[in-house]
C-alpha cells in the first residue's frame, strides 16, 4: 500500500486521512475536494493514475492545510507518530511538510521500531527536515530537483535559505552535487534528481540519465516534478524495483508532456490526465 503525507495550501483545511480518488481535476478525500494545481495534490493525482494502470488500490493520504505556519504539518506529523504501526510494510512518501526536526525525529524513531518498516521516500519540505536532522541516510529515496540537491550538497547549511552561493552557481554540475551530498551523508540510499536531465544515483554512482523527449515548457510548470515523485511512489508500492520504477516515472512524465503539448497556460492536471497513455506506451 502507498501512503502519502503532505499538505494543501489552505489554512482552514482540516486533517483528513483515507483513500484518495479523482473527481474531474480535483482530489476527493473524505468528501473534501482539492484542486490539482501543484504540490502534494499533483503528486497524489499522479499516484492515483499510476495505481490505476498498475491495477493497484489508490493511495492512502494524510493531508492537512498549511500555508507555511506549520500548524497543519504538525497535525500530519502527530498522526503518523500516533499511528506508526499501521505503516508497517507500506511505501510511505513524505512531501510538502514544514521542516520540523523534532517531529521528524519522532517519526523516524516510531518507524524504526517497527519489525517491518515502510519503504521511506521523501521530497520537498520533509526531505529538508531529513537532511537537517542528520538522518538523511535513513531514507530509501529522495527525489530532489537541482535546487534542492544543492541544499543536500551543502554540508554547512542548516536550512535551504543558507545554501552557499558557490554551490548554487549554475556551472556547478549535478554529478558534483550528488557526490558532495553522499560524501557528507546528506542523501538517501538512492536519489532521483529531476530536471532538464533526470538522473538516478546511489552512492556516488549515476546509474542512468534521461534527457529526451524534451519539453521545455514543462520546466516552468508548477507540479511537474511532483508528478514524477507520485508515479515513482506508486510503481515502487506495486512491487517494482526502485531503479526501474524511477526510470519509468521520469520517462512517462516526459511522454505525458509530449502528449499534452503544453503551453505556458497549461495546468498540471492536464499532464496528469495523460499519464495512463504515457505509461501504457512504455
Amino acid at each position: 500500500m502507498l501512503v502519502i503525507a503532505g499538505t494543501v495550501p489552505d489554512l482552514d483545511f482540516p486533517l483528513v486521512t483515507g483513500p484518495a480518488c479523482l473527481e474531474g481535476d480535483s482530489l476527493k478525500v473524505e468528501g473534501h475536494l482539492i484542486p490539482v494545481l501543484r504540490g502534494t495534490p499533483a503528486l497524489v493525482a499522479a499516484a492515483i493514475k499510476t495505481a490505476e494502470v498498475a491495477g493497484n488500490q489508490p493511495p492512502h493520504v494524510i493531508l492537512a492545510g498549511d500555508t507555511g505556519r506549520g500548524s497543519g504539518s504538525r497535525l500530519v506529523y502527530q498522526h503518523i507518530v500516533e499511528n506508526a504501526r499501521s505503516f508497517a510494510e507500506t511505501t510511505l512518501t513524505f512531501h510538502y511538510l514544514q521542516p520540523d526536526v523534532d517531529w521528524h525525529n519522532r517519526i523516524l524513531m516510531a518507524l524504526d521500531a517497527l519489525s517491518l518498516p515502510p519503504v521511506r521516500i521523501a521530497d520537498a519540505g520533509f526531505m529538508y527536515a531529513a537532511k537537517m536532522s542528520g538522518y538523511a541516510a535513513s531514507y530509501d529515496l529522495f527525489t530532489p530537483d537541482v535546487g534542492e540537491l544543492a541544499f543536500l550538497a551543502d554540508e554547512k547549511a542548516p536550512h535551504p535559505f543558507y545554501t552557499r552561493g558557490f554551490i548554487l552557481h549554475r556551472d556547478q554540475s549535478v554529478p558534483e552535487l550528488i557526490e558532495r551530498a553522499y560524501a557528507h551523508d546528506n542523501a538517501a540510499a538512492r536519489l532521483l534528481v529531476k530536471g532538464s536531465v533526470d538522473m538516478f544515483a546511489s552512492g556516488e554512482k549515476i546509474h542512468w540519465r534521461i534527457d529526451s523527449p524534451g519539453c521545455e515548457v514543462m520546466e516552468a510548470m508548477g507540479g511537474t516534478g511532483d508528478t514524477i515523485t507520485g508515479m515513482a511512489s506508486a510503481l515502487i508500492a506495486s512491487g517494482m524495483d526502485m531503479e526501474k520504477a524511477c526510470h519509468m516515472a521520469a520517462l512517462a512524465n516526459r511522454h505525458a508532456g509530449m502528449l499534452t503539448r503544453p503551453t505556458p497556460a497549461t495546468q498540471v492536471a492536464e499532464i496528469v490526465r495523460a499519464i495512463p497513455q504515457a505509461l501504457a506506451g512504455l
